[in-house]
């Protein structure tokens, strides 16, 4: 199914521009807001949040369902994003090539939170082979639960567990574009609008790094094709 656009007073691309413009180059509401009126087109900035909180998570899992094979090794850690003046943590993992596996936002930093990430996503990616974590006793604890899932409901391998400082480095240099992206937008009011906007960040960052399989067009059209 097509993601519906209906109902809106501007045209679809505009939409998909607008939401693009945002989530890949990091500016204000508006910014924005000053970008589209230079462009020809007059949208207030309460208009452009409710587009991309709206459009991001729809995109992003379309994102997900087509983008290409990944690694069975793969790097899991957490970056600090605040939200309503409060550090929130935005879990991420990232197979042994850097490719993005899956995100998400949580209001704590916990086990049941660990947990709940790495049932994401191997539900969305599959069981790896390995995942290598950093010292933390929750992310440690959330994935040993995980096993005790997998080996109870006989898929009939659990995942093998490394925790290393160092071997994470590669999440560590990916977590920056992220971090780059959501220093200029002046912080996130609410968490809803924050998690859907780090999804169409985390998309756009897939389309940077090849993910989709789509050459040939540019990272916009890459990503309105998502919406088709």
């Amino acid at each position: 199914m097509t993601i519906d656009f209906k109902g809106n007073h501007f045209p679809k691309s505009v939409i998909l521009y607008a939401v693009f413009f945002y989530v890949r180059y990091g500016v204000s509401y508006r910014d924005l807001e000053e970008i589209m009126a230079e462009r020809g087109v007059e949208v207030d900035h309460a208009t452009l949040n409710r587009w991309v909180v709206k459009f991001s998570p729809l995109i992003a899992a379309r994102a997900q369902a087509r983008k290409k094979p990944t690694a069975i090794s793969w790097r899991m850690d957490e970056t600090y994003i605040k939200v309503r003046g409060k550090w929130t943590y935005l879990y991420r993992a990232v197979d042994r090539d850097g490719q993005t596996l899956d995100f998400m936002l949580s209001e704590r930093r916990d086990t049941a939170a660990a947990r709940r990430f790495f049932k994401r996503a191997v539900g969305t990616n599959g069981v790896p082979d390995r995942i290598a974590i950093d010292k933390s006793n929750a992310n440690l604890a959330g994935l040993q639960s995980l096993n005790v899932i997998l080996k109870f409901t006989g898929v009939g391998r659990i995942i093998n567990i490394v925790q290393s400082k160092y071997i994470n480095n590669i999440i560590e240099q990916d977590h920056r574009f992220i971090k780059r992206i959501t220093r200029s937008m002046l912080g996130f009011k609410a968490f809803h609008s924050a998690a859907a906007t780090l999804a169409g960040i985390e998309t756009a960052h897939m389309i940077r790094k090849g993910q989709l399989a789509q050459t040939g067009i540019t990272a916009f059209k890459q990503f309105a094709a998502l919406a088709a």
